[in-house]
């Protein structure tokens, strides 16, 4: 997997950014899902990756072929950040440690 929990990455097509909550290192929703949504029919066998989008209450699953780490390395604003990670330290975010 190129990518790791807290990293700040955007969409290649997109471009919006977010940081990655969750890391499948295959594709592991259904297959009505990978239909309607997965319009470019990336491959299943790679790396997918759950995404909080930035300036929204929206995640999203996403190929790992259409994501890139974002230059832009400010703070990303999304009421779930504060469930997943505990702080960021000015790159990426630390994720919570489940006691």
């Amino acid at each position: 997997m190129i990518f790791h929990l807290g990293q700040i990455v955007e969409h290649v097509r997109f471009g919006y950014r977010g940081v990655v909550y969750h890391c499948d290192e295959e594709f592991s929703l259904t297959d009505e899902w990978y239909d309607e949504m997965a319009k470019s029919k990336p491959p299943k066998n790679k790396p997918w990756y759950g995404v909080l989008v930035h300036g929204s209450t929206s995640a999203t699953y996403v190929a790992q072929r259409h994501l890139m780490l974002s230059r832009n390395k400010n703070k990303i604003e999304h009421p779930d950040v504060v469930y997943y990670f505990d702080e960021f330290d000015g790159f990426e975010y630390r994720p919570r440690q489940l006691n």
